[in-house]
């Protein structure tokens, strides 16, 4: 890849990390995928369930799809308890002790609101439940909560509540290059989208219907590419996803 077509993939990546979109709650990159896709000048439309579809016509009768999810993973308001502190559990496959103490924006259904994922002071002694989790197990959400300083009357005000979506702050959420790598959050899946976007971009008169799909709370269940799958006769079908490196795959890097 050429530098400057590296720099438009990180900007695309940049821009769509930059977009909250955790499952379930994903209208702010939603607005995003269809002003980009009209721009394009593609059909584009977003559908029942969430998923935000474009269609390319082809020359020949037949259809395929190539979907990647635009839903992340992060938390959900469990609890609004007092002095503006949340509880918080898992959305998707986030942990606290990736996340660690720093930055979350809350999706208020009128504002969003930052606050400090915390974890309770370290400089403890062996009588602190905190102990524990420096010396024999992993930080689990019950162990952790919100801190947003807000008073009962601000949260509310926000739309702050019990089902509220959690995810890493903005703050520092925006990606950095390291050589030829890219490193961020939200990765899985925003670096697919961004391949979504060059298809558009450049995919012109294919052999058969083509469909590019963003698909909707795919970290809760795969929920958006389920619906499009069973609405849609499809040929063949293809999955942009970010992939694990680790011993039990037969993964190799690059």
């Amino acid at each position: 890849m050429n530098q400057e077509a590296y720099d438009q993939l990180f900007t695309r990546i940049e821009t769509l990390v930059l977009h909250h979109s955790p499952s379930g709650v994903e209208g702010e990159v939603d607005q995003y995928l269809l002003s980009r896709l009209q721009e394009l000048g593609v059909e584009a439309w977003q559908d029942h369930s969430g998923n935000i579809i474009a269609k390319i016509p082809g020359k020949q009768a037949g259809a395929i799809a190539v979907t990647a999810h635009k839903d992340e993973i992060g938390g959900i308001v469990k609890t609004v308890g007092s002095e503006g502190r949340l509880e918080v559990r898992q959305l998707g496959g986030a942990f606290p002790w990736v996340y660690g103490e720093g930055v979350v924006d809350l999706l208020g259904d009128q504002q969003t609101i930052s606050g400090i994922l915390s974890f309770g002071s370290r400089h403890v002694s062996h009588e602190s439940p905190q102990k524990a989790q420096q010396e024999n197990q992993p930080v689990m959400w019950k162990d952790v909560w919100i801190e947003t300083k807000c008073t009962d009357e601000e949260l509310a005000a926000a739309g702050i509540r019990p089902g509220t979506r959690m995810v890493v702050g903005k703050h520092r959420k925006r990606p950095i290059r390291l050589k030829d790598y890219i490193a961020s959050y939200t990765l899985d899946n925003k670096a697919s989208v961004a391949i979504l976007l060059a298809l558009a971009e450049q995919l012109k008169a294919p052999v058969v219907d083509t469909y590019l799909v963003a698909s909707a709370k795919e970290e809760v269940g795969a929920i958006g590419a389920l619906y499009f799958t069973q609405n849609q006769p499809l040929d063949a079908l293809i999955a942009l996803e970010i992939c694990p490196l680790s011993s039990e795959y037969p993964i190799q890097d690059g």
